[in-house]
């Protein structure tokens, strides 16, 4: 018979160890000029074995609840950045985190930077706004400004889900026709 008061000690996490997981996601944050998400945050903490799958859920879903963070929904990613109030408690804690720690942080966003900030800068989405007709919204963001936000209605799903998966390979296109066609 397993005994269960000792798998619930086994499996404790000490409030200072899952402080410290709250505050490496705040680190993180703090470190980019840009919105991560989820699947970004997580498999920088496990590529690292810092912990599992669900802490880091718990520990995002905490900081949200807590204002720490913020979340923006995007199709079916979550955006994530930091608040006023994280930066504030990062600033009071961020001695618990140790060097190393750090230190893989700035390497791991020195050698990703690029590839993350390009995932979360073309977002595309769509909503239903009644029966046969979509609005798909499609936007470029540098620094936290939209460089283009364009609002479409399509009759279908299907033209939404088209328009939205090849959004970030013709952005730069359309956005040169757009600005020439309206500066000339």
């Amino acid at each position: 018979m397993i005994n269960i008061y000792y798998l619930q000690e086994v499996f404790k996490i000490t409030s200072d160890t899952f402080m410290l997981y709250k505050l490496i996601i705040l680190h993180i944050l703090s470190r980019v000029d840009f919105p991560l998400s989820n699947a970004q945050l997580t498999a920088f903490i496990l590529e690292k074995e810092y912990t599992n799958y669900f802490n880091v859920q718990r520990a995002i879903s905490e900081l949200l609840e807590d204002g720490y963070i913020n979340v923006k929904t995007i199709r079916n990613s979550s955006l994530y950045s930091i608040t006023d109030t994280g930066y504030e408690t990062l600033r009071f804690f961020d001695n618990m985190i140790s060097a190393g720690i750090k230190d893989d942080i700035e390497e791991y966003l020195k050698q990703n930077k690029y590839r993350l900030k390009e995932e979360v800068s073309f977002p595309a989405d769509y909503t239903q706004i009644r029966k046969g007709e979509f609005t798909v919204r499609l936007s470029v963001i540098e620094r936290d400004t939209h460089i283009i936000d364009l609002s479409l209605t399509v009759p279908t799903e299907e033209d939404a889900i088209s328009m939205c998966g090849k959004w970030r390979e013709k952005s730069s296109e359309i956005y040169s026709y757009l600005m020439s066609a309206l500066l000339s």
